[in-house]
């Protein structure tokens, strides 16, 4: 298996067994994560708890600059958090829509958009099962593309950055929050699963961001460090290593050693692939000062009105 399967595939399992876990706005560790990358407490009570699982590094609908009738698109949405804001503010004219691999993910997603405002369902979201690098989309039909901690994730990030300009309007424009790197990561967070999932270990450097985001056409690019504290992440950690049940991944279940997993903290001393990352996240937080390697960022750019 090739090292970038490797990584889909853990990343993947991770995130399904995170939709799983019960996580939510109710867990105040949970809920401390989501408004210290700057959702508040009207936001996040707006919408379904279970759509918030502390998986954030910023709030892209704050600094999307969404407009009534757009058509928004969330890379990685998760549980359906940044789908469920951006729908608010775009709109019964416009549609929010949520990409995410993990089926689990998307089955949460699609029970949380049963859930809106009133007790009814959301009007204008809807949710599709893909890779982020393979959107299931028309060319030039979003006015708006965000992500929320996610691109990171992507193995290829060449050619999710082409596929974002492919589906962007020109004039389109992009407005992402992300964790990129100041600096080279050291070998236990550059392999740990935990901080793969966590946003970190598949992050790369600000300047290389800049970069490949002008390769693949855009105008505009500016990777900015929004100045929020990484290490919030041990937040929900602190709650959960002692309280939630680790989930004991079977042999054929578990990443390979060249993906560490960390041990599940005090409520299991066997190796885990943990419901509950955010308690090996606060293991790596205990060791390591986040801040120091990487930047939760804000990520802007636009596509072009011609053609490139």
């Amino acid at each position: 298996m090739s090292r970038a399967n490797e990584i889909i595939q853990n990343v993947q399992r991770g995130y399904g067994t995170v939709a799983n876990s019960g996580l939510s706005s109710k867990n105040e560790g949970v809920a401390a994560v989501a408004r210290a990358f700057g959702y508040t407490v009207e936001e996040l009570s707006s919408i379904p708890a279970e759509a918030n699982m502390g998986l954030s590094c910023g709030n892209p609908t704050a600094m999307a600059g969404l407009k009534p009738g757009e058509t928004v698109v969330d890379l990685g949405c998760g549980g359906g958090l940044d789908v469920f804001l951006a729908a608010q503010k775009v709109g019964l004219a416009g549609q929010a829509i949520g990409i995410d691999m993990t089926p689990e993910m998307i089955r949460l997603a699609r029970d949380n958009a049963l859930r809106g405002p009133a007790g009814r369902p959301f009007p204008n979201v809807q949710f599709h099962l893909a890779a982020i690098d393979k959107l299931p989309l028309p060319a030039a039909s979003v006015d708006c593309v965000i992500s929320n901690c996610v691109l990171n994730l992507a193995p290829d990030k060449k050619a999710v950055f082409r596929e974002i300009f492919r589906i962007l309007k020109p004039g389109g424009r992009v407005a992402v929050s992300d964790i990129a790197l100041k600096k080279p990561l050291p070998e236990e967070l550059a392999k740990n699963v935990s901080a793969w999932i966590g946003c970190l270990a598949g992050a790369i450097l600000i300047e290389e961001y800049q970069r490949e985001m002008r390769a693949a056409g855009f105008q505009y690019v500016e990777v900015i460090d929004s100045g929020a504290d990484l290490n919030a992440y041990g937040a929900a950690g602190k709650q959960t290593a002692c309280c939630s049940p680790a989930m004991d991944a079977p042999a054929s279940a578990r990443p390979s050693d060249s993906l560490n997993v960390l041990p599940a903290g005090c409520c299991s001393t066997k190796p885990t692939l943990s419901r509950d990352f955010h308690a090996e996240l606060a293991a790596l937080i205990q060791r390591y000062d986040l801040n120091e390697y990487a930047a939760g960022v804000k990520v802007f750019a636009v596509r072009p009105d011609g053609e490139v």
